[in-house]
């Protein structure tokens, strides 16, 4: 109990010295050992690089979980798992989720209904583009995350730990010179005392014998306080040093983000990718699909008089034949195709992205398709792989 009692003590007079110190250095009177201008470039590169790595790794947290109030629950099963060195289970994204809920109302309305067939194809799009992000999520966070929070929580935090250390000393140092300082004006004080010649007048000259005792103590507190000078100096450029490595460090950190940082760019161009082309296939699908409201709208527009007239129609619901389709004689447009189409049987035109062709419509024809001519080919194209340019 002595012992820990002394070294409370111990600790709040050093703690007493250097807020001493550090109050007089902030006024003004006390002198304070600058570093460098390397050490102070690399202090000021280290805290820059924290304030920026811990910014795009918030906002990057922001950009993967756009909502982290719904994620609370699941933030706190990754901590518990991270915490007992476990890997968290795959968790089912939005998309997947999405997709599941159509497929299941799909069932419900009928798979061979156009809404229910829509739906599934729809659905097991959603499930797909889920799953790709559920993909890219998880590379993200290895790749880009866990290296940006391993600096934060680690690296860093050793770096503000040294620093603060080196601060400690430095002050520690500082109060010494200090004290050194006062220490050799008493000196000078007190020798100044001791030449003057006695008065021996008086019956004891007792102002000679005690300026010379007072020399001889400032004496022994000068060379004591060069001794904690010099203790003082060493542990400071001791820590100066370890302290200045760390921070000559954070180049390796730079180097080791700049490799994170393209493994995040080629994660995020993979899911953009995986996106993309899931959903033209998508589209392709939908285009295969019959439309119920086409349909209606195609026998609506069908004249009644037609059928009792036994007068055959160039266009017909469900068939259509191209060979005796005639382009309008007003009413053609260019068109410039999006993306590539594969045509499903006779009646359709394949299609190049990219290339420009001829369309028109013709009356009773369903409203998602035109009649595209290339040259001397023609057959049925979907609008939705079209871009009309006049």
């Amino acid at each position: 109990m002595d012992f820990n009692v002394k070294k409370l003590a111990s600790g709040a007079g050093v703690f007493f010295t250097r807020a001493v110190q550090f109050t007089e250095e902030k006024l003004g009177q006390a002198e304070k050992t600058e570093l460098d201008a390397h050490f102070e470039n690399l202090m000021s590169r280290a805290d820059c690089t924290k304030l920026w790595t811990e910014k795009i790794y918030r906002q990057t947290e922001v950009l993967l979980q756009p909502n982290p109030i719904d994620h609370t629950g699941a933030r706190i099963e990754e901590f518990l798992y991270e915490k007992l060195e476990r890997k968290a289970p795959s968790r089912i994204t939005n998309g997947e989720l999405l997709g599941q809920y159509m497929q299941d109302a799909a069932k419900e309305f009928g798979p061979g209904t156009p809404y229910g067939g829509t739906l599934i194809e729809v659905g097991e799009c959603e499930r797909r583009l889920g799953t790709a992000e559920r993909e890219f999520l998880q590379t993200s966070a290895i790749s880009f995350l866990t290296p940006l929070r391993n600096f934060l929580e680690g690296d860093w935090r050793t770096i503000s730990k040294e620093r603060r250390l080196l601060e400690n000393l430095r002050l520690d140092l500082d109060a010494c010179k200090t004290r050194l300082k006062k220490a050799k004006v008493a000196e000078a004080k007190a020798a100044c005392d001791g030449e003057m010649a006695p008065d021996f007048q008086e019956t004891r000259p007792r102002n000679y014998v005690l300026s010379a005792s007072a020399s001889a103590l400032w004496s022994e507190e000068v060379e004591k306080a060069e001794h904690e000078l010099r203790v003082a100096q060493s542990e400071f450029d001791r820590q100066a040093e370890v302290t200045r490595l760390l921070l000559e460090g954070i180049s390796s950190t730079h180097v080791n983000h700049l490799r994170c940082l393209h493994e995040f760019v080629e994660a995020q161009a993979a899911y953009y990718k995986q996106c993309d082309f899931h959903m033209q296939e998508l589209q392709k699908e939908l285009g295969r699909i019959p439309n119920a409201f086409a349909l209606n709208s195609t026998h609506s527009t069908v004249p009644a008089g037609s059928a009792s007239e036994g007068i055959s129609s160039p266009v017909e619901t469900d068939t259509l034949n191209i060979e005796e389709v005639q382009p309008p004689a007003t009413g053609t447009r260019k068109a410039k195709v999006l993306y590539d189409y594969d045509a499903a049987d006779s009646s359709e035109l394949s299609l190049l992205a990219d290339e420009l062709i001829t369309v028109y419509t013709v009356p009773g024809m369903d409203s998602d398709w035109l009649i595209g001519e290339r040259g001397n080919q023609k057959g049925k194209v979907p609008v939705t792989y079209l871009e009309l340019l006049s």
